[in-house]
Parts: C-alpha cells; sequence; structure tokens
C-alpha cells in the first residue's frame, strides 16, 4: 500500500496541482492549517474565523454544488450529507472539527480524482510516444532509383502508402513495414518485451516504438487514426465510460441507503433528545453517525480496480472494450477455439517434399516455384516462400534458392486455370502444378493432414509438396494456461475437416472429444451456446462472428481478425499473441477479488466506526479521519494493478 501511496504522489509531481479539485483542498488545508493554531493560543476569533470560514469555502463549494445538482435531479448525494454535516458541527460551536470535516473530505476528493486522472494517464500517455513529426520521403524525379528527398511532416498528417525515414535513436512515426534497413526496436511501450526486438525488411513496427542504432525506411500501412497506439487509447477511453455490474448494483442501492441513512441519523439525534439528553451532544452524535455512515469507500470500491485492470491489458495489448467485459472476463468457466487462423497462423507452408521419378528436392521445389511464380494463390505464394527458406534448404549440390532463380529465367507460357492449378514451359519442360484431382492424380494422394499439390513435368508425375497450416507460436502454452484457469476442458471449433482438426488438437491439448469439425457459421454459434456455462470464444474470421457473439466473452485476433470479429468481439488481441488470453484472464480475476476485498474493506469501516458511535462516544475528529481514511484506502487499492507486475503475476 506504501508503494501504491508513493507511485501515486511524488514530490516532484505537477500533476496533483493541476487538478482543480486538488487546488481548493490545498487552499482548505492551508486555510485550516493557519486557524488551528490562532485559536488554541487562544487568539480573537476574528482572527481565526474568517481562516476557518475560508477553509469551509474553499473545500467544500464544489461539492454542495454538485449534491445541490443532483438533489434538483431527486438524487440524495453523499457528498452533499458530508457537507450538511460539516455545517451542522458548525451551528453548534464544532467549528473546528467541521472544518476538520471539510479539509479531509476535499484531500480525499482530490486523491479520488488524481487516481482516475492516473488510471487515464497510463493509458493516454501512450498518445506522447507518438513523435508529432515524421520525415517522408520522395523520389526524386519521380523514381526511387534516382534518389529521394526528405520533407518533415506532421506525423498525423502521413497517409497509407508514405514512405517514412526512421534515424537512429528516433521514435517510429506510424504503423507500417520495413522495405530497407536493420535495426533493433524498443518496443516495450506496445508489446511489453523487455528487450529490443531485431527488424528488417518486411518486418512490422509501431508508432511510438524506439529505434536503435540502425537507419530504416519504413511504407506506412496504417492511418494515424488507426495505429494501434490511437486503438489502445480509444478502445480503453471507451472501456472507462462503461459501467460494470457491480458498479451499477453499488449505484442503483446507493440512493436507497442515503435517504435510509439520512432517516437513520434523525433517530440518532431524536431517540437520545427525547430521553433527556442535551442538544449540543444528540447533534454532534448524529452528525458523527451520519459521516461514518456514508457509503464514500463502497462507491470508489469497484471502478478503479477494473479501469487498472483495462489500462494494464491495453499496454500489453489486450483490448477490452469495456469494465462490463473485464468483469465477465475471469468469470469464464470454458474455452471454445477456432482453428484457422487462431490456433493456426492461417496461411499454408511448404511441410515436406516427396520427389519421384528420379528427380531431386532441390530440382522438384525449383521447377514448381518458378511456374507458380505468377500466381496469386495462396498455396502458391507458399510455394514460391518455400523456394528462399534459405535455413531448411540447403542442400547437397547447392541451394533451393539458386536452383530456383536458375529455372525462373527460362519461365514461358504461363497459364493459370482457378480451381486447376497453373502450367508454364521451364527451362523448356512442361510443368503443372494444381489439384491431384484436375490433374488425374486423386488416386494417388499421399497420407497428409494438410493440403497435397502434385507436379507434373512433360507429362510424368514429378512429385508431391505437402502445404499445411503452421500452428501459431504459443498455442499450446496458451491452451494449458487457460485450461488450468478453468473448469471444463477446452473445445475446439472449426469449419475444416476433421483430421485437420483433430491433428491440431493433439498439438494444442485439446481432447478429442472436445473436437467439433465441419462446421458452417451458424452452426458453430449453436455449439457455443449447446457447451453452456460462461463460455470464452476465442476466434479471428468473418464465419466466427455469431460465435463471438454467442459467447458469454469474445476475443478476436487483431491482426488476422476480421473488421466484422473485430466488430462482434469484447476484447481484441493486438499482436495476435494467444498466450495474453490466459494473462488477461487472470487479471481480471484479481481485478474482482480487489472489487470483493474494497467491499468488504469499506464495509468493515463502517460498520466498526458506526458501532463506536452508537454504543460509545466516537469523537467527530477521529470519526471523519476513519471514513475518509478508509475511502482514501480503497482508491489507492484499487490501482495496485496499474503495476507492471500485475501483468506477469
Amino acid at each position: 500500500m506504501c508503494s501504491c501511496m508513493v507511485a501515486l504522489v511524488q514530490p516532484s509531481d505537477t500533476r496533483l496541482l493541476a487538478l482543480p479539485e486538488a487546488r481548493w483542498a490545498a487552499v482548505s488545508t492551508a486555510a485550516f492549517l493557519v486557524a488551528l493554531p490562532l485559536q488554541l493560543l487562544g487568539a480573537t476569533p476574528w482572527l481565526w474565523g474568517p481562516l476557518y470560514a475560508a477553509a469551509y469555502l474553499a473545500g467544500g463549494w464544489e461539492p454542495a454544488l454538485e449534491g445541490l445538482r443532483a438533489l434538483r435531479g431527486k438524487t440524495l448525494d453523499v457528498d452533499l450529507l458530508m457537507i450538511v454535516a460539516a455545517l451542522g458541527a458548525a451551528s453548534i460551536g464544532q467549528v473546528m472539527d467541521g472544518a476538520l470535516l471539510i479539509v479531509i473530505f476535499a484531500t480525499s476528493g482530490a486523491m479520488e480524482a488524481l487516481a482516475t486522472a492516473r488510471t487515464e494517464d497510463s493509458v493516454r500517455g501512450l498518445l506522447g510516444l507518438a513523435p508529432p513529426t515524421a520525415t517522408r520521403l520522395h523520389p526524386v524525379g519521380g523514381a526511387a532509383d534516382e534518389g529521394e528527398r526528405e520533407e518533415t511532416v506532421e506525423a498525423s498528417a502521413l497517409a497509407i502508402g508514405d514512405v517514412i525515414l526512421v534515424r537512429p535513436g528516433e521514435r517510429v512515426g506510424a504503423d507500417g513495414r520495413v522495405l530497407d534497413g536493420t535495426s533493433d526496436i524498443d518496443q516495450a511501450t506496445i508489446t511489453g518485451e523487455p528487450l529490443p526486438v531485431p527488424k528488417a525488411v518486411g518486418d512490422e513496427v509501431f508508432a511510438g516504438t524506439l529505434n536503435g542504432t540502425g537507419a530504416l525506411r519504413v511504407r506506412v500501412e496504417r492511418d494515424p487514426s488507426d495505429t494501434v497506439i490511437a486503438r489502445v487509447v480509444a478502445l480503453v477511453e471507451e472501456a472507462s465510460r462503461t459501467k460494470a455490474p457491480t458498479q451499477l448494483f453499488v449505484e442503483r442501492i446507493e440512493h436507497r441507503y442515503a435517504l435510509g441513512m439520512v432517516a437513520a441519523t434523525v433517530l440518532v439525534f431524536a431517540i437520545p433528545l427525547a430521553l433527556g439528553a442535551d442538544l449540543t451532544g444528540a447533534l454532534l452524535r448524529a452528525m458523527t453517525f451520519m459521516i461514518v455512515a456514508s457509503p464514500c469507500a463502497v462507491v470508489l470500491a469497484t471502478m478503479p480496480p477494473l479501469l487498472s485492470a483495462i489500462a494494464t491489458a491495453g499496454r500489453h495489448g489486450v483490448l477490452i472494450k469495456s469494465a462490463v467485459v473485464m468483469e465477465r472476463l475471469g468469470q469464464s468457466d470454458r474455452v471454445a477455439y477456432d482453428k484457422t487462423g487462431t490456433l493456426t497462423e492461417g496461411t499454408p507452408h511448404l511441410v515436406k517434399i516427396l520427389p519421384e521419378s528420379g528427380f531431386s528436392e532441390n530440382e522438384l521445389l525449383s521447377l514448381a516455384a518458378s511456374a507458380e511464380r505468377r500466381s496469386e494463390h495462396p498455396l502458391a505464394r507458399a510455394i514460391v516462400a518455400a523456394a528462399y527458406d534459405l535455413p531448411r534448404g540447403k542442400t547437397h549440390g547447392g541451394t533451393r534458392e539458386q536452383a530456383y532463380e536458375e529455372a525462373y529465367e527460362q519461365v514461358y507460357d504461363f497459364r493459370s486455370a482457378p480451381g486447376c492449378g497453373v502450367t508454364a514451359t521451364v527451362a523448356g519442360r512442361e510443368v503443372a502444378v494444381g489439384s491431384p484431382e484436375r490433374l488425374g492424380e486423386g488416386a494417388a494422394v499421399p497420407d497428409t493432414d494438410g493440403t497435397a499439390v502434385v507436379v507434373r513435368v512433360d507429362g510424368v508425375r514429378a512429385g508431391w509438396l505437402l502445404l499445411a497450416d503452421r500452428l501459431r507460436p504459443g498455442a499450446p502454452e496458451a491452451v494449458t494456461a487457460l485450461n488450468r484457469l478453468t473448469t471444463a476442458p477446452p473445445t475446439l471449433l472449426t469449419g475444416d475437416n476433421s483430421r485437420a482438426a483433430h491433428s491440431i488438437a493433439e498439438r494444442t491439448g485439446i481432447p478429442s472429444d472436445g473436437v467439433r469439425a465441419g462446421l458452417l457459421p451458424h452452426e458453430k454459434a449453436e455449439a457455443v451456446r449447446d457447451l453452456g456455462g460462461r463460455v470464452l470464444f476465442v476466434g479471428d474470421g468473418v464465419n466466427d462472428a455469431p460465435a463471438l457473439a454467442a459467447a458469454h466473452t469474445g476475443i478476436a485476433m487483431g491482426r488476422a481478425g476480421s473488421d466484422l470479429a473485430l466488430e462482434t468481439a469484447d476484447a481484441v488481441l493486438v499482436h495476435d499473441d494467444l498466450t495474453a488470453v490466459p494473462k488477461a484472464v487472470a487479471l481480471s480475476r484479481r481485478a474482482r477479488r480487489l472489487v470483493v476485498q474494497n467491499l468488504c474493506l469499506a464495509g468493515a469501516f463502517i460498520g466498526v466506526l458506526v458501532v463506536w458511535d452508537l454504543a460509545g462516544h466516537l469523537p467527530l475528529p477521529l470519526g471523519v479521519a476513519g471514513h475518509e481514511g478508509s475511502t482514501i484506502l480503497v482508491g489507492l487499492n484499487g490501482l495496485r494493478l496499474l503495476r507492471e507486475s500485475a501483468w506477469r503475476e
């Protein structure tokens, strides 16, 4: 708790004095601290009286005004009750006690305002990481090979397709992809990675991350208003405007509780008075009761933990769309996954080469890749990419890349037939690459969990290329971690065939009886509903949108996800990092535990102080200190989840 206080208020922190609530609290406190010794030293009331009045006015005018506005709306605000209690104490000669109440109440309000501001700043501060300007490059004479001229522009003026220069030590001005250069980039503010990440041609970079020692040319791929940083801020600000069910419940009972408290205060005053107690003593006890019974700490118990958790999740690439979602996420008791694009990367990769008829692996792949190079089909792109896969491509007699480049220089007569494949003349040989069924090889397809592509050369089957979707990094670990957090085994829901689905399930630790394959979009949604309980569904595509909507909570993949999936989901994984899902669920559960802890703490303070006041004699200053101290304590306790360690625990 002390560390929270130190992190919240530091001597050099100018944020506190920038808040109106803090400035008025400072004026009220200063006036009180001057008036109190004057009164204790026996100075004339004309000296310390106006100072106490200043303390009342500076610390009480704003909550009094807000309370009166609420009263006009037929709502009894607890802030107004505090002001009434302070004025009641002053009316019976307890001017110093009433002023102390105002001072502590104003200080508590300033601390709450600062806590809220810190929660907002933890996310909005990301915007400040994005540089205000960027160096845009323009080809000289309209061609890049003739050189480029530099132009400094506002980062907000960049457009998709622009090329920017990021010098060593500069922050990246936009989300984009590296066109030229190599460097290490510190992107901890976006991904939470502790070490700089190597970046080379083709790698993605994010606005606001810090470049290392190399210069990079980057092509802008996202509008400035749609960068990762901007989306984090927008979604968290939207989430901050929502209220969790617990908060809504607290607010529903707050008005009734306040009315009951006023009635109880009247009884606490009237009954002793009717039994012969003196007016001053009865009124003082009633004022003390009104103060200690006020539910200020209860009202503050819910939102700080949830908003802190939303901010922390946002810093680590999980965008939670509302406080309702943050509270609900931790309630998940079972998890269902989509396969393609969620547990897998969603793009095919060459996994095996099976040459025949005397062809070598190098020769077979180079001929097939040369024929496929002009095709836009995903399988064709995977075959071409494999030709450049040097780490796996080294064989005796050279590399795949060398063989491929030599073959591609001699490609003619390229033809593509949708659904069949491609044909081309490569180095004087007729090469056909495509569907085994369409090329008359359906009966000879080898056993595979993925897709088999046949290669024919001069009318003879030269071999097979086996392609499959690759498991997403961290998928088995994420499934295992989530399985520990839930009470039911995980489920795989996919439109793919049963064989591929069971293969992925086996590799990720999903039991075979939890696999449902060949599902249409509406069948996925029905399967989610049939699972029962509070289902967390993780998906990415248009076909996952109905299931995301049907689930108790839906999480979409941010990079691979379709617009419809992102819109439908309750939360978004910005970096498609599945290992962030169990961390977000665990963070939600910690937030909910803090909410319960805060409610119990607030209730305990109120209960002890009320019993003390009714059964004994609770001094007004001690009652004020206990009530406002519990409010501050609850607020600071809720901010614990802003710490970096909250995500790693």
